[in-house]
């Protein structure tokens, strides 16, 4: 399909309008854990979020219409479909994994990764913008930034035990959140194959013009419909260590929504706005169908945690505000005691 016209808009658009329901479920059940905002907050305040930002301010190029515009405008065009404003800051930074992500639960930013810019054509670099505006659109910003802060911080000594349910449970949550985007990003583009190409794309770091989508799209019927009762219990194990869905499952869910009607509909311009009230009960009823014993029993051990992580987490941070303080005074000639 062509490129959308350069006026086409989705006014006012509500996340809710494209929400999948295991993204529903899952913010539901986060939701649900006593504290958790808290804790989320207290790690964020504490200034992890605003070293990231500097790190990617001082290491990483600031994209504009001055420095690689096309890039620019690719990311820029994503926030003017989906109507929302302002349009974060942009940062390219040198790694070769080819990923992207939204960060910053005030005034986010989006990272780009070199390794993606490099292997991805402009088509298929909106569908990456388009995808982490879907982020931002649906509110996922301070989740997902807290689960960047909490597996930074799992790598560091003395940390509390409780942030390992506490990670697992976000990144149970960040999985069913990607296919939310994923369907953001087919509305943005109004082309869900070129997601899917995309996916394979970056599965495979090989350009497109080296793969066939009909050969990976069978692919993933066998993935998911073949096999035994073992190797589904291991692609279960193998899901609970991923960040992302496995590129096949994120096919598949997309288009079984596009051939819903849904795609067709909401392009067609019958959608919910973020000027509709809520409707928490049919939300509700959407969650709890969508629901396995598997996310229950995850969040019920993350809610069961974070009571006392809260306390712990907040004990380790003051120790740690001690230290540097302590450090400082010490490197100064400062007397401490």
């Amino acid at each position: 399909m062509a490129v959308p016209a350069e006026g086409y808009k989705l006014d006012r658009i509500s996340a809710k309008a494209y929400e999948h329901p295991a993204d529903r479920a899952a913010t539901a059940a986060l939701k649900s854990i006593p504290r958790l905002e808290t804790v989320l907050r207290k790690l964020i305040e504490y200034a992890y979020e605003r070293a990231l930002r500097q790190s990617y301010l001082g290491s990483s190029v600031r994209l504009s219409e001055e420095q690689l515009p096309e890039v620019w405008r690719a990311h820029a065009r994503a926030y003017a479909t989906l109507d929302l404003e302002p349009v974060p800051d942009l940062y390219l930074t040198q790694f070769p994994i080819a990923n992207a992500l939204t960060i910053g639960a005030g005034r986010p930013i989006v990272v780009v990764q070199s390794g993606l810019v490099s292997l991805l054509d402009t088509e298929q670099l909106r569908v990456v913008f388009a995808h982490e505006a879907g982020h931002v659109l649906s509110d996922h910003v301070l989740y997902q930034t807290a689960l960047v802060i909490v597996m930074r911080l799992g790598s560091l000594p003395g940390i509390p035990v409780p942030l390992f349910p506490l990670r697992t449970a976000l990144m149970e949550w960040f999985r069913a959140a990607e296919l939310s985007c994923d369907r953001a990003a087919a509305l943005v583009t109004r082309d869900p194959l070129s997601v899917c190409r995309t996916l394979m794309v970056i599965a495979a770091g090989a350009q497109a013009e080296h793969l066939d989508l009909d050969v990976f799209m069978r692919q993933g019927a066998e993935y998911r419909e073949k096999g035994s009762g073992l190797e589904r219990l291991s692609r279960l194990m193998l899901d609970l260590n991923l960040v992302h869905p496995m590129p096949v499952r994120r096919i598949h869910e997309l288009m079984e929504w596009v051939r819903s009607g849904d795609y067709d509909r909401i392009v067609s311009g019958s959608y919910r706005t973020r000027d509709e009230p809520p409707h928490p009960r049919e939300e509700a009823g959407d969650a709890v169908a969508h629901y396995s014993e598997r996310f229950r029993d995850l969040f019920r051990e993350a809610g069961e945690t974070v009571g006392s992580l809260g306390q712990q987490l907040s004990d380790w941070l003051s120790k740690r505000d001690e230290e540097d303080r302590a450090g400082a005074g010490q490197s100064d000639g400062t007397d401490t005691t």
